[in-house]
């Protein structure tokens, strides 16, 4: 399998072996070494990949599925994405029903963290330049980030260091966010939220 062959059958400047399966492509793990070592495509991680020349193309978002299945972005970049939070997040930040982990690769840090798979609800699916990602609503990304953080909240000078947008949080669709917040059933988070909507 040549390099322009490849390019050739696979549209996505994300591709993984499995990818290479359903379209048809059969190529053997030496010669996706040798690609590799030429610098035609980049490794993200074991089993998935990137066209060298298409890396500008490639959306972030998407990798983040792609990395780590099942999982979709909430917390930290999910909350500085709908302006809920003032501090650019530069890494992004996922959960998943597996084990925590934390990615390394050419495109950032990409970052996953465990969660029950009762929990694993409130998100929906965006594309960019028909790469497809999930994001977490806002209401359940602000759920996921005071779960997590539950042990630092003590008080309410805690909450206001989390430094939430007061008038993006009025926005919110707050039937879906007391809604979402029973379905945690968690009477410490039920506090927070009351008091961060008052």
């Amino acid at each position: 399998m040549k390099y322009i062959e490849l390019l050739e059958k696979i549209d996505s400047p994300v591709f993984s072996i499995q990818d290479l399966k359903i379209s048809g492509v059969s190529i053997l793990p030496y010669q996706i070494s040798k690609l590799n070592k030429d610098g035609y495509i980049k490794k993200i991680r074991n089993g998935l990949y990137a066209f060298s020349n298409k890396k500008e193309s490639v959306i972030h978002e998407h990798l983040a599925l792609k990395i780590y299945e099942p999982s979709y972005i909430s917390l930290e970049w999910a909350l500085y994405h709908y302006g809920l939070i003032p501090e650019m997040v530069y890494n992004i930040t996922s959960v998943s029903t597996k084990a925590t982990r934390k990615f390394k690769n050419s495109f950032g840090i990409f970052i996953y963290r465990n969660i029950k798979k009762e929990l694993f609800w409130g998100y929906k699916k965006e594309e960019k330049s028909g790469q497809v990602y999930l994001i977490a609503e806002p209401e359940k990304a602000l759920l996921d980030y005071i779960y997590f953080n539950l042990s630092k909240i003590k008080n309410d000078i805690d909450i206001l260091e989390l430094r939430l947008n007061a008038s993006l949080i009025k926005e919110l669709d707050i039937k879906r966010l007391k809604d979402y917040t029973l379905l945690f059933k968690n009477q410490k988070i039920e506090e927070i939220i009351t008091k961060i909507i008052k």
